[in-house]
């Protein structure tokens, strides 16, 4: 098992997790972050950390299989973080919103460190 970061985290990107994760396996994307599913050690320990809700273990039905695929393929590509940064002002706003995924999804890489 792995945890993944899902749909809600898009346009969000608080980062409270990103400071809590012991093994540092949290990429950045342009507007989201995923997690490398190989990289995890399934402790969790990033769940309550999420304001927006959006990490799930990958047996949990709101981390469909493609939620999986997806944390994989783009932690394979992005920028490793390891510190929190400030999210963008809009974050609230954007919280809780549904069809992020199809709507504002971006595939271009984050800053990193």
């Amino acid at each position: 098992m792995a945890y993944v970061v899902t749909d809600n985290c898009i346009k969000c990107k608080y980062m409270d997790c990103v400071e809590v994760c012991p093994v540092d396996c949290f990429y950045e994307g342009e507007n989201m972050l995923v997690i490398h599913p190989d990289e995890c050690i399934d402790c969790g320990v990033c769940v309550p950390e999420c304001p927006a809700e959006a990490i799930f273990p990958d047996t949990d039905p709101s981390a469909a299989p493609a939620w999986l695929a997806l944390n994989h393929q783009y932690a394979s590509s992005w920028p490793n973080v390891t510190r929190k940064k400030i999210p963008p002002g809009d974050a609230d706003a954007w919280n809780g919103v549904p069809g992020k995924f199809d709507a504002h999804f971006s595939g271009k890489p984050g800053e990193g460190e």
